[in-house]
């Protein structure tokens, strides 16, 4: 029960530490009572939710995809049936999938038809089966969907992530968490994997991330700020309060080093047990910690877990990694010389000196290589992921027209500019035609030859294109294959 009362102020903050029963429907409850400043969080102390979102951490975060429509997830049997490892170019369209529970449990083996950036003649041409399956088994249900985006694409997942993708260009893994779980954990997912929307996806494949947000000093602030549902009173992440404002240390390069071997350790160690022994759980493992952290006996099936899982090593990681983070910090090593309410306190303060610098200029990008891309490059990367202009065929050898004209004017917005020069590469594809920045900029009226060499170098770095090569005496007629 919460009441309030209108101004600012102290209150009384009450809590349950313990119950009786008494009567038939009756109960005798002892509370214990705290006055102070009570938090929008219904807390006291540290106000957590105080701390403000930090542009260091700004769009390397995002949950997974939604789908609007199960007809999207396939068995690995009826991917190879729809085609998969027969027609060429759909093992980009149907991709192994992954949700909160492959993580904490244990992975379905089900796969995403993921047709983001193809039009419905495309699939149609290219992949029939895929489109007959997409056809009778997703159409149907979003023909009722109240929102035009999801009934005029239909056979593309309802929330693609499509502004997000392009932060997972050029890695070979990224950074998972379920939303929901009874233990917080982090993992890495290797880049050919699909998220769901029940996993939140962090765009760096660097261990050193993974081992500041496994570390004890991120997961006790996730579990102050968060949220708890569901019949077992899981904790959740939301990456807006959890990670948004969370800061990171300003570790040296050989505390770096330390801290990516010890989350590198940590991950291999609980895959390779789980490859050993397929019944083996992430839950299940760390069920088995918190009770040896607890000095717990354990149970029977607790103890197999245990050999299995090598908890005690897993615990040692975990000892280790915390050191390392916290030292980082310049904090002590020994979580016992650091109470939970000072390290909330040190991180508030933390994200309110961070807030200042950034302030002044000074960002410290978590992914600087990604994160300080202008606003044109992202929205051209970006831009390369929506489904092509539709444009004529031509007979092989001759120059692609769209339609109903030679050439098409140069649009004046970057998304459909990007959109006309992936139309361009779609013909080209079709009838071996090699693409050079000159032949692409000729398709159009008054097409800036820089403008579409900086998109196909855009759409390079996405893995659309790729160039042989070099010639070092003509380096401005370099030219491109699709890859």
């Amino acid at each position: 029960m919460t009441v309030g009362e209108k101004g600012a102020g102290e209150g009384i903050l009450a809590c349950v530490v313990g119950e009786e029963k008494v009567g038939e429907n009756e109960r005798s409850v002892t509370l214990e009572e705290n006055a102070g400043v009570i938090h929008a969080d219904m807390r006291q102390g540290i106000d957590v939710l105080s701390a403000k979102t930090l542009k260091a951490n700004e769009d390397i975060s995002c949950v997974g995809i939604m789908l609007h429509g199960q007809g999207f997830i396939v068995t690995e049997q009826e991917a190879k049936q729809l085609g998969l490892g027969r027609v060429a170019g759909l093992e980009k369209h149907i991709r192994h999938f992954r949700n909160g529970k492959d993580i904490t449990d244990k992975p379905r083996g089900v796969m995403l038809i993921d047709l983001l950036e193809l039009s419905i003649e495309d699939v149609r041409e290219r992949f029939s089966d895929v489109y007959q399956w997409v056809l009778t088994r997703v159409k149907p249900t979003r023909d009722q969907d109240r929102r035009s985006k999801h009934r005029d694409l239909w056979w593309i997942c309802g929330e693609p992530r499509k502004t997000f993708r392009p932060a997972l260009a050029g890695l070979k893994q990224y950074i998972v968490t379920p939303m929901v779980a009874k233990h917080r954990i982090f993992t890495f997912l290797d880049i050919a994997i699909l998220p769901d929307q029940k996993l939140v996806a962090f765009a760096s494949g660097d261990a050193y991330h993974l081992g500041i947000l496994s570390s004890k000093i991120h997961i006790l602030w996730t579990l102050t700020v968060c949220s708890y549902i569901g019949v077992g009173n899981d904790p959740t992440y939301n990456k807006t309060i959890c990670f948004d404002p969370f800061p990171f240390p300003a570790a040296t390069p050989e505390q770096q080093s330390r801290i990516r071997d010890l989350g590198e350790k940590l991950d291999s160690h609980r895959k390779a047990r789980q490859v050993l022994h397929p019944d083996l759980t992430m839950t299940g493992m760390y069920n088995v910690l918190e009770a040896l952290r607890q000095g717990r006996e354990l149970t029977a099936k607790e103890k197999a877990v245990h050999e299995q899982g090598l908890v005690t090593v897993l615990r040692e990681l975990h000892d280790e990694l915390d050191a390392a983070v916290a030292e980082a910090y310049g904090w002590p090593p020994d979580p016992a010389d650091l109470p939970d309410e000072e390290i909330l306190a040190r991180l508030v303060a933390l994200n309110a000196e961070r807030i200042e610098e950034e302030k002044q200029g000074n960002i410290r990008w978590l992914r600087p290589e990604y994160q300080t891309k202008s606003k044109a490059e992202r929205k051209m990367i970006q831009a390369s992921l929506d489904i092509a202009l539709p444009v004529e065929p031509a007979p092989k050898g001759k120059p692609a027209k769209a339609k109903a004209e030679s050439k098409k004017p140069w649009p004046s917005d970057l998304l459909e500019q990007t959109q006309a020069v992936r139309g361009v590469l779609d013909i080209s594809r079709e009838n071996g035609l090699a693409v050079t920045p000159d032949a692409v900029a000729e398709r159009f009226t008054r097409a800036p030859r820089a403008r579409v060499q900086e998109i196909l170098r855009a759409l390079e770095t996405l893995g659309f294109l790729w160039p042989p090569d070099k010639n070092p005496t003509e380096p401005s007629k370099q030219v491109l294959y699709e890859k």
